[in-house]
C-alpha cells in the first residue's frame, strides 16, 4: 500500500517507516524539514497546521499513520484539536481508506488529566471525519521513547528516591517492537477501522515496580520512598531537575502519571498475532539499543 506517515521523525514514526518498507508497503514520510530527513521512504514536507501541505502529502495516499502530538506546547490542547481537524478533513478529501492513530490509554470513567483528555479529543475528531483505527498505548518501552528515558534517567541517576506518590500508579506497559507489530498488523485490515483497542504489554505494575526492575536489570541498589508532600508542579520540577526532559513536557506527563492507565481489552493481540513481550524483555533490549547506539557514536541522550 501507498502508505503516509506523520511524524516520521519521532521516537515510533522513525521505527515505523522502517517496519512498513520492511514489510512490502511504500512509505511517504511527512516532516516539517524534508531536505533533512535521513529515515528510509520518500520525505515530503508538511505540517498539521498547515492545510495546503497536508492535501499535498495526503494526494495518492491509500493509507496514513497520525503520530503527531504537541505535548512540548503550552496550549498543546488546542494545537492537537486543529491539527487532528486538518489532517482528518484533507484525508477524507484525499480519499485514504485508512487513519491510524495510536492515543493514550486510561479509563474514560477516571478524572483524566490534559494530556489523556486531549489525546481522546484527538481520537473523536479523527473518527468522525475519517475511517479511523484507534489504539490506545500506555507507556512505550523502547531506547529514545520519553518516558522510557525518564525511567532510565532516574533509576541511573539516584541511588536514593523521595518520590512523588504517582510511583504507586498502576499502568501498563508495552515494548515498542510489540507497537509495531500491532501498528503494522491492523494496516488495511477492515475489522479495525471504527475501532478502538487498548494496547499493552502482558505486566501490569506500579511506576515503582519498573524503577525496580530496572535497577535490578542494570545490578544497582535503589531506595524508592514514596512521599505524599510533592504536588504535581513540584513533582514536574524534580523531574526536570533528575532528567532532561523539557519543563512543558515533564509537567504533561506528571498530570498523567496520576491516572492508572491498563488495558481492559485484549483482542488485538489475536487479530494481530501478537504474544506481548514482559516488561523486563522489553527494558534489556531497550539497554541493549542504547548501548550499541552509545557504542557506535550515537549521541546518548542523557
Amino acid at each position: 500500500m501507498r502508505v503516509l506517515v506523520t511524524g516520521a521523525t519521532g521516537f515510533v514514526g522513525e521505527r515505523l517507516t522502517r517496519a512498513l518498507v520492511d514489510a512490502g508497503h511504500t512509505v511517504t514520510a511527512m516532516t516539517r524539514r524534508p531536505d533533512a530527513y535521513s529515515g528510509v521512504g520518500t520525505p515530503i514536507g508538511g505540517d498539521v497546521g498547515d492545510a495546503e501541505s497536508l492535501q499535498r502529502a495526503l494526494a495518492g495516499q491509500e493509507a496514513a499513520y497520525y503520530l503527531v502530538h504537541s505535548l512540548d506546547h503550552a496550549d498543546f490542547s488546542s494545537k492537537d484539536r486543529d491539527g487532528a481537524a486538518d489532517f482528518a478533513k484533507a484525508a477524507s478529501g484525499a480519499g485514504v481508506s485508512q487513519v491510524i492513530y495510536l492515543g493514550g490509554l486510561g479509563d474514560d470513567a477516571d478524572e483524566l488529566s490534559a494530556h489523556l483528555r486531549s489525546r481522546r479529543e484527538v481520537e473523536h475528531v479523527l473518527q468522525a471525519s475519517a475511517p479511523t483505527t484507534v489504539l490506545r498505548a500506555g507507556i512505550v518501552i523502547g531506547d529514545g521513547g520519553i518516558s522510557w528515558e525518564i525511567l532510565r534517567q532516574l533509576v541511573e541517576r539516584l541511588p536514593a528516591m523521595i518520590t512523588p506518590r504517582w510511583v504507586q500508579t498502576r499502568c501498563q506497559p508495552i515494548g515498542i517492537d510489540d507497537v509495531l507489530h500491532i501498528l503494522v498488523g491492523v494496516l488495511n485490515d477492515e475489522r479495525t477501522i471504527g475501532e478502538t483497542f487498548e494496547i499493552g504489554g502482558p505486566d501490569v505494575l506500579t511506576y515503582r515496580d519498573m524503577l525496580k526492575t530496572v535497577a535490578r536489570i542494570t545490578g544497582r541498589r535503589r531506595l524508592i520512598v514514596p512521599v505524599p508532600l510533592l504536588s504535581p508542579a513540584l513533582s514536574s520540577y524534580w523531574l526536570r531537575l533528575i532528567t532532561n526532559v523539557d519543563m512543558a513536557t515533564a509537567r504533561a506527563l506528571v498530570d498523567s502519571m496520576t491516572n492508572e492507565v491498563v488495558a481492559h481489552d485484549d483482542r488485538i493481540n489475536t487479530l494481530v498475532g501478537l504474544t506481548p513481550t514482559p516488561f523486563a524483555d522489553a527494558a534489556r533490549t531497550a539497554l541493549r539499543e542504547r548501548a550499541e547506539r552509545t557504542a557506535n557514536g550515537a549521541d546518548a541522550g542523557s
